[in-house]
């Protein structure tokens, strides 16, 4: 086999928010959910919804349509959570992403992939790993290391912290 016809393939999981769709590393994503509920944590930002429990484990769910900056969407039955690994100076967190819909596990060639674009000085892009392109339409292709800022994912550590302490501390019957 001719060293040159290897093409470099990566699958990614592509979900909607709103009308746009958007795509994480396969490798990155644990699992995704159906639409649960989640509880509520006071005193947190807007786009963290609160934790739900995961195989007895506290697990903070993002809505990435207000991380965005996009109006709030309504759950359907296509609303679900997809669970994430994020990387933060070195350690591990796994968080849920707030997703309309997920709808396919796609394989994008690297060289498909193209820059995210530049939006002028002001606007922040370094979260889009890239473009990918299905038919008609663009993917915006994630990087979910950098989708938060530092002090962001440690807001969102301290809810799972906080809410961990607080689960494990209760009288059990």
């Amino acid at each position: 086999m001719n060293a040159s016809a290897v093409v470099e393939m990566t699958q990614y999981l592509t979900f909607t928010l709103g009308e746009e769709i958007f795509s994480l590393e396969i490798a990155r994503v644990l699992e995704v959910l159906d639409y649960t509920i989640i509880t509520k944590v006071p005193r947190t930002p807007a786009y963290l919804q609160g934790v739900i429990n995961l195989r007895g484990g506290v697990v903070p769910v993002v809505d990435l349509r207000l991380k965005f900056g996009m109006p709030p969407g309504d759950v359907s039955v296509n609303t679900c959570i997809i669970i994430v690994e994020a990387m933060v100076d070195g350690d591990l967190l796994i968080l849920g992403l707030l997703a309309d819909s997920v709808q396919e596990v796609l394989d994008l060639e690297r060289e498909s992939i193209k820059p995210a674009p530049r939006i002028g000085t002001k606007l922040d892009t370094g979260f889009i790993k890239g473009m990918g392109r299905q038919n008609d339409r663009f993917i915006i292709i994630l990087d979910i290391d950098r989708v938060f800022t530092h002090d962001e994912l440690d807001a969102v550590q301290g809810v799972r912290d906080i809410t961990e302490t607080t689960w494990s501390a209760q009288p059990t019957a």
